[in-house]
């Protein structure tokens, strides 16, 4: 956790609804690439820590003869319910309303644990400790990120890209330069060395694996629109009654942009540290 900063229920309060929409998907490959890591086969259990609308739990049900999403923000797991039922797969997934540090919360044992950039949230040894102790013999834990070192290029692209620094100029006019989080505000952003939690839970490893990204998207104004208010520092509670202001802006500014409505991006490559609960299970796999 970070220290000065608590978290609270409206972290990501109304942006549940543009999360889908307004996120960049992880990379194609993203199932492929960790059916093959960890040797699924459409068996065992999956719990994902920190869901979301179902993002990532959604891609790998396919994978895995449960899957168990963990969230503990309302709007979130009724989109999570809802992409579930649209992809044919609600008879498989669970869908849990509750922090990660409420865990195990009875629910069992798992093959597979996820944190897709959702771990730098959580009150992170206690939760990397229970974590482990929920998986069975053999299991993995899955860390994964857009890759942040990449450069993606804009080369070739038939749109122009959405002028991130200019948004962010606006949001920080609108809600000040330091960033929001929840009622809350994070001075020196969110923490990272990932790595010594999980070594201190117990875990070995990491196995590294990047999955390319590098396809053309193609974006509209309103998922661009999404984007923003999907993020936890310009959710849409955070700029009160200045809401619809900020979004007239926000459109004005897209708008002379592109007047043609239509951005693009490279899809980033995916990043996955791949820890295991027990110290010779990472080398079985790959023996």
């Amino acid at each position: 956790m970070v220290a000065g900063w608590e978290w609270d229920e409206t972290l990501f309060a109304g942006s549940a609804a543009y999360y889908r929409q307004g996120r960049l998907p992880y990379a194609p490959g993203l199932a492929d690439a960790l059916a093959d890591a960890l040797g699924l086969d459409g068996r065992g259990r999956l719990i994902d820590v920190g869901c979301g609308p179902g993002t990532v739990a959604l891609s790998l049900a396919h994978l895995f003869a449960e899957v168990v999403g963990v969230d503990p923000d309302g709007g979130m797991i009724a989109e999570a319910e809802r992409g579930a039922a649209e992809a044919g797969v609600a008879g498989k997934a669970r869908w849990v309303r509750a922090r990660a540090e409420e865990l195990p919360a009875g629910l069992g044992t798992f093959t597979v644990a996820t944190f897709a950039q959702s771990f730098h949230w959580m009150d992170r040894d206690p939760v990397a400790a229970t974590v482990r102790d929920m998986l069975g013999p053999g299991g993995a834990l899955a860390h994964v990120s857009d890759l942040k070192t990449e450069t993606r290029s804009a080369d070739g692209l038939p749109h122009p890209v959405a002028p991130y620094p200019a948004i962010d100029a606006l949001v920080r006019r609108y809600l000040g330069p330091v960033r929001r989080a929840g009622r809350g505000v994070l001075t020196n952003g969110t923490p990272g060395g990932e790595a010594e939690v999980f070594r201190r839970a117990g875990f070995s490893g990491p196995d590294r694996h990047v999955v390319p990204g590098g396809q053309a998207l193609e974006r509209t104004v309103d998922d661009v629109v999404a984007a923003v208010f999907s993020m936890s520092f310009s959710a849409p509670h955070l700029f009160g009654t200045g809401r619809d202001g900020f979004e007239a802006d926000l459109r004005r500014l897209l708008s002379e942009a592109s007047p043609s409505g239509r951005f693009s991006e490279r899809q980033p490559s995916t990043e996955v540290f791949v820890w295991w609960r027990d110290a010779d299970a990472g080398v079985s796999r790959r023996s």
